[in-house]
């Protein structure tokens, strides 16, 4: 089953030198799942600050550009990874660096077989 690891965190908590030890740990993990045929996609995403929001509304086209200031943890990466099951998603987003300093929520994504791969 194919498993979206969403990473949230306040962009505060880390130094630039934690930063960088993530990046590397969570790279090696990556090649860890990769190897075993479990991982599929991920990236740490660029700063909240580069955001920019579409919405329609009656039919209106709505664009807002920077940080919410009612969030207090941002969307900062992602893994897609392809396991058995939730309790095997749960051991890799436990392992993940950010989840000791914010939060990974792990959301099973639907199949849609009728899409070309």
């Amino acid at each position: 089953m194919k498993y979206m690891l969403l990473i949230y965190g306040a962009e505060s908590s880390w130094t630039d030198d934690e930063r960088q030890s993530c990046m590397i740990e969570s790279m090696g993990i990556c090649k860890e799942l990769e190897a075993q045929g479990k991982w599929i996609a991920s990236s740490p995403l660029h700063s909240v600050e580069t955001a920019t929001s579409v919405r329609v509304r009656d039919g209106m086209r709505q664009i807002t550009d920077g940080p919410f200031a009612e969030t207090t943890e941002q969307l900062g990466g992602y893994y897609i990874v392809d396991v058995d099951n939730l309790d095997e998603a749960i051991a890799i987003a436990a392992r993940i660096p950010p989840a000791k300093k914010g939060t990974v929520e792990i959301r099973p994504l639907f199949e849609l077989p009728e899409l070309p791969q």
